[in-house]
């Protein structure tokens, strides 16, 4: 850096003795009066002026310099991350692309799973239904047979307990006539053994009363006297 101040200072001394020759050669300088050549002050003062221009200069380059390199250093940075991002991105892109070609695939094969489980259901649904309305068919025939057997049975049940009821009652109409009858028997058969019984009780008392009279009139005989005896 002090080599490049030097020959920076060179090249500032230089120019300025060029600008001078060339304002002593010009018209302006030759109407401005006679020339006075530059004294060694002047030339000094002019060099530390131009050299502290060029240094002011030169640092304000500097720093300008410096702050664009920073600037390029932070588009740089930011290019790096951007790429970066990019790249994140492109792979998290392919790898989600993969997982959905996966998902889909993978939905795929749960729709055709679900599918043939769908057609086997409805298929065993249908043989089923099928089965099911033959059996109601077997069963509403055979419900017609039982209700046609139970109002055939039910009607000669009726047609029993009529008989039933109608012999009861010739039998309760018969038990009557017989019970009237059997009444009608014992009243004359207990009237006739009473008569019977009179007729033999007055019999008895005939014979009892003779045989009595006979005995009296044996004891009279022998001189016995039935009342002592």
């Amino acid at each position: 850096m002090i080599h490049e101040c030097t020959r920076v200072r060179a090249s500032a001394c230089a120019a300025f003795i060029k600008r001078s020759r060339d304002a002593e050669c010009s018209p302006e300088f030759s109407q401005c009066g006679p020339w006075s050549p530059l004294t060694t002050k002047d030339a000094l003062t002019c060099l530390s002026q131009s050299e502290n221009d060029l240094e002011t200069k030169y640092r304000r380059s500097m720093l300008d310099i410096a702050i664009l390199q920073d600037r390029i250093a932070l588009q740089c940075e930011s290019v790096r991350k951007i790429q970066s991002d990019r790249i994140d991105l492109s792979t998290r892109m392919r790898d989600m692309e993969q997982k959905l070609q996966h998902e889909r695939q993978d939905h795929r094969d749960v729709n055709s799973a679900l599918s043939r489980q769908f057609k086997t259901m409805q298929t065993e649904l249908t043989n089923k239904v099928k089965r099911l309305e033959k059996e109601v068919s077997q069963l509403n025939e055979e419900l017609a047979l039982c209700q046609e057997e139970l109002r055939k049975e039910k009607r000669e049940r009726e047609k029993m307990e009529r008989d039933k009821d109608a012999t009861i009652a010739d039998l309760l109409h018969k038990l009557d006539n017989m019970e009237m009858h059997y009444e009608k028997v014992l009243h004359d058969t207990l009237d006739s053994l009473s008569s019977q019984l009179s007729v033999a009780r007055q019999k008895w008392e005939d014979n009892s009363t003779a045989l009595h009279q006979n005995y009296k009139g044996l004891l009279s005989e022998f001189g016995l006297n039935a009342v002592d005896i």
